[in-house]
């Protein structure tokens, strides 16, 4: 599957590619991949992130593909003379992926979570897409000392595809530093899929994702926890894309 060229939103390049198109590259690369590659699935809140971060902006540059898991970098991307065509969520393209997985033959690692809700993944899992093959899970939850061990884990169980439902930015670093390590061709953070996928914790309804409304509802489910992400984050975001927006258009009006 051929790239296109990226579109430059707040320093980090968004592959403007349409879903089916990042799964069919996802399938080819977990299928023939010589080299672990790395999907990062970007949304405002990494960008801003992105902005005091070096360690996080050196992991989406360094990431093999960067997609548009929010609406907000779809609007941005055109706002800023791009044409990103979709939004490309992380979630979604998980569930694309294990529902293709048994008839490819590969073979899939979960890291993430807590421990019963992984648990509950799982059986989900096998329940949900049969014949899957999934030849090893962790928890989201190890020390700093215990990273080699969990790395072993992974490299020794030879899956295909590796899925991390962890947060931002510690995944997508994570992933960045020891991915010739982990054994796997595609690697993929999700964020709180696991969770939502598990039956743990509801999703958007469909117009409100379309709407580019998600982030309102996860913070009415979790308002301590997000309140700072999405009402500074997001506030900050379109300061940030606004400066962007002018600086591009300064040298047409020089001109």
């Amino acid at each position: 599957m051929m790239r296109r060229s990226s579109v430059s939103v707040l320093g980090c390049g968004i592959d403007p590619m349409r879903q089916q198109e990042v799964l069919d590259w996802c399938l080819e690369t977990a299928r023939s991949s010589a080299r672990a590659r790395i999907v990062l699935t970007a949304n405002a809140s990494h960008l801003v992130a992105m902005q005091d971060d070096p360690a996080l902006r050196e992991a989406a540059q360094a990431a093999d593909l960067v997609t548009a898991d929010g609406m907000s970098l779809v609007w941005a991307g055109r706002m800023l003379g791009g044409e990103i065509p979709e939004r490309v969520a992380g979630i979604d393209l998980l569930d694309g992926l294990l529902r293709c997985a048994p008839k490819e033959g590969l073979r899939i690692f979960l890291l993430g979570a807590k421990p019963p809700v992984l648990e509950r993944f799982v059986a989900r899992c096998r329940a949900s897409y049969p014949g899957i093959e999934i030849v090893g899970w962790r928890d989201g939850y190890f020390t700093a000392a215990q990273h080699q061990d969990v790395v072993r884990q992974i490299s020794e169980a030879r899956a295909d595809m590796l899925f991390l439902g962890m947060p931002s930015p510690f995944k997508d670093i994570w992933c960045e530093r020891h991915r010739n390590a982990l054994g796997v061709k595609l690697i993929m953070g999700v964020g709180g899929a696991f969770d939502v996928l598990a039956g743990e914790v509801r999703r958007a309804p469909r117009w409100m994702q379309t709407a580019g409304l998600e982030w309102a509802w996860r913070l009415g489910l979790e308002p301590r926890r997000l309140w700072k992400r999405y009402l500074i984050g997001n506030s900050r975001f379109l300061w940030l894309l606004a400066k962007q927006s002018v600086r591009r258009r300064a040298p047409a009006a020089q001109a």
